[in-house]
Formats: structure tokens, C-alpha cells, sequence
């Protein structure tokens, strides 16, 4: 069996279809990965013949953020580019495979080409909130008015179609395929997947969908800590994590998350990240680091503060480590929501981010009851949604 596992975006959305893949393979059979071009050396290291797909979603920080927002017109094309490089990336990597699996649920082109080729596709999304439920409005937290969360559904699929309706038409007439008349519906199919942890994120109601819930898809790191952080981790007590990953976090807010660590009497291992963060006044209190391994780190903080992606929240309640999100967009205000309503941490909405809102936050992370809850969760967190899904494809494609 050959299998083609795809996706876009940043490596929060990367790497699990990456862990997924080596599952694959470890069972003997062949596997393709279509994924964005920054991801296509690191893939070939770990043995795997990608074709690049998309852009490099780097996002700038500081002037030059400010330079980089670009207008309707540039979005209009860009969206455009986007949908015609997904359709012929992955039409040239599903040469010869016998399923597609999609990561994520900006997949625009990955049902299409496996309804051209006659052969099973999936979708699988990261977060709970990406699937149309009257529990939660899109990318939102769980609860609210049923009735006001299917209208908020109903303006999204209308919101998608607006942008990408037209464009996903012409591509598809460009491979010989039907008009669809709502994109999200077709992104998603009637069978998508849920990788994600069900104690972290539990299935909602999903009226009309058969979901799978397979678990979080987690590639195992083996990788060392630098000798540099093994000698700061060693130099006293667990520090605390700071780390925004690829968020355009800027460089004031990254200080009063420092000072505000340093309030609560804490040392610091500070993640630049893409917004490339900085150290604050003396550092022998402070580390900065690079790309880390997080499993092999995060048993050995005190707490996490991050942004809340799916991954990072993930790792630090694998670790049975408290955690403080300060969630941005997407689905990071519903991980806040789970972390606090599971009592492993804390958070604070980026809008009110301040010295007075954060450390009342990491006081109450750093909390004995909480560091107990935390450790009990990392013993309920599924390891194995890599071998479930796995499991999946193989009976799909039988």
C-alpha cells in the first residue's frame, strides 16, 4: 500500500501528519508526504520523499509585520495561488497511492484529486472546535445557545464559500470534476477524523457527521538538550517555560511575561520562537533557547506558559506539567477552556495581558493542587493515536 499524507500551514500542523507517516512506514508500507517547503529537508532527513506544497507561513514580527499585512487584493490572489498549487502539489504526489489522508482543514484540494483518482480520502483536524457542532461556535470555547451556535456555523460555511468557492470550481473543472456548491461541507466530507486526545479534547455532537476520534498523533523526540540547558535545568529549581512558537509575539509582551515569571520568584527558559523573543536585564536567572525538544524539557519545568496550540498543550499535559496559555486566534482560546476546566492551569486572554492579569495567573498555576491534577491527567492522556489511525487506513484501503 502506498499512502499520501498531506498538509499546510506552520509545523503545529506538520509534525503530526510527519508522526503519523513513520507509523505508517514502520508497518511496511510506502509512504508520500506533500507538506510546505520549509518542512521538505527536515521530512528527507527522517527518510521521506516529500513534494512541497504552499508557502513557508512564517510570520514576520515587529515594522516589519506591519509592512507584511497585505490588502483584500493581494489576499484575493493569494488565496487564488494557494488553491491552484494545493490541486496540482498534490495531483503530482497521489501518483500511485492507494488513500489520502489530509491534515488539517485548510485542505482544499485533497478530496478532489482522490475523487479523480477513484481512491479513499480523509480529513483529520487538531481541535474539537474545527468541527460544526451546536456545542461551540467555530474556533470558539464549548457552550453558548445551541440555536446562536448553528447560525455562527451557517455564516462560516457562507464566509467559505464566499472565498474559495469559486476558485475551488475552477480548479476542479481544470481536473474534470463537478461544480461543489459549499466548500466546508466537501473539505471536510461526512467521515472526518478527530486526532486529538479525547481527556483533553472530548468529540462533541456532530449532527450529520460520522467522526473518529483517533487520539492525538505525537512524533516520539529523541533528541538531547543542549549541554548549556542541561547546565541551567541543573543550576537550581524547575524553572518556568515561556514560549509562543510561531505567534507574532511581540517583543514588549515577551519582557512583561519575563518580569512577571520573575515576580512569582521563578527562573526562566525562554523559547525565542519566530518572534525571535529576547532576554530581559540580568540573565542568570534566564535562558534563551531555540527549536527544543519539549517532551525531554517540559517533566523538568515548573509550569508552561504558551500560546495554547494543540501540540504544546498536548506535550505539557503528557508531562503532567501546569500550564498558563495566553491563547491568540484559531483554536487556542477552547484549549485555555479545557486546561482550566481540567484544573491543570490557567490562563489569560492576550487582550488583557499584563504584569497585574499574568502573575496572579502563574501563582495559581504553580499551586500544589494544580501540579497534582496535572500529574494525574498525564497518566490518562493516550500515547497512541498514530496506531489508531494507522489501523483506519489500512482497513480503508483493503
Amino acid at each position: 500500500m502506498r499512502v499520501l499524507l498531506t498538509a499546510v500551514g506552520t509545523r503545529g500542523d506538520v509534525q503530526p501528519v510527519v508522526a503519523l507517516a513513520v507509523e505508517v512506514r514502520r508497518r511496511g508500507h510506502d509512504v508520500k508526504l506533500c507538506i510546505p517547503p520549509n518542512f521538505t529537508d527536515w521530512a528527507a532527513g527522517l527518510g521521506f520523499t516529500a513534494t512541497p506544497i504552499g508557502i513557508a507561513m512564517r510570520q514576520p514580527s515587529g515594522a516589519a509585520a506591519a509592512q507584511a499585512t497585505p490588502t483584500p487584493e493581494q489576499l484575493r490572489a493569494l488565496l487564488e495561488h494557494l488553491a491552484r498549487d494545493q490541486f496540482d502539489a498534490t495531483a503530482s504526489a497521489a501518483e500511485g497511492c492507494d488513500v489520502i489522508v489530509a491534515g488539517g482543514a485548510h485542505q482544499y484540494a485533497a478530496r478532489s484529486i482522490a475523487e479523480r483518482r477513484g481512491i479513499p480520502s480523509v480529513v483529520a483536524l487538531y481541535a474539537p472546535v474545527a468541527l460544526p457542532s451546536p456545542d461551540h461556535t467555530p474556533g470558539g470555547e464549548p457552550g453558548g445557545d445551541p440555536e446562536g451556535n448553528r447560525k455562527r456555523w451557517q455564516d462560516e460555511s457562507r464566509s467559505w464559500n464566499d472565498r474559495l468557492l469559486a476558485r475551488l470550481n475552477d480548479n476542479r473543472q481544470r481536473f474534470g470534476l463537478g461544480p461543489l456548491s459549499d466548500v466546508h461541507s466537501h473539505v471536510l466530507g461526512d467521515d472526518p477524523w478527530l486526532a486529538v486526545d479525547p481527556v483533553l479534547g472530548p468529540q462533541p455532537a456532530t449532527p450529520g457527521l460520522r467522526v473518529t476520534q483517533t487520539g492525538a498523533w505525537i512524533l516520539p523526540d529523541h533528541t538531547p538538550l543542549e549541554p548549556a540547558l542541561e547546565a541551567f535545568l541543573a543550576a537550581g529549581e524547575p524553572p518556568i517555560y515561556i514560549g509562543f512558537g510561531s505567534m507574532p509575539f511581540d517583543q514588549q509582551s515577551g519582557r512583561l511575561v519575563i518580569e512577571a515569571v520573575r515576580a512569582a520568584g521563578r527562573r526562566v527558559v525562554l523559547s525565542q520562537g519566530w518572534a525571535e523573543l529576547g532576554l530581559v536585564g540580568d540573565t542568570s536567572d534566564c535562558i534563551a533557547i531555540g527549536d527544543v525538544n519539549q517532551q525531554a524539557l517540559f517533566p523538568r519545568v515548573a509550569a508552561v506558559v504558551h500560546h495554547g496550540g494543540a501540540g504544546t498543550t498536548t506535550t505539557a499535559a503528557r508531562a503532567g506539567v501546569p500550564q498558563v496559555i495566553v491563547p491568540m486566534f484559531a483554536d487556542q482560546p477552547y484549549w485555555a477552556s479545557r486546561v482550566r476546566a481540567l484544573g491543570i492551569g490557567t490562563s489569560v486572554a492576550r487582550g488583557a495581558l499584563s504584569a497585574e492579569s499574568l502573575l496572579p495567573a502563574l501563582k495559581d498555576a504553580l499551586d500544589h493542587g494544580v501540579a497534582v491534577r496535572a500529574a494525574a491527567i498525564a497518566g490518562t492522556v493516550a500515547v497512541n493515536g498514530t496506531a489508531v489511525a494507522a489501523d483506519f487506513i489500512e482497513r480503508a484501503s483493503a
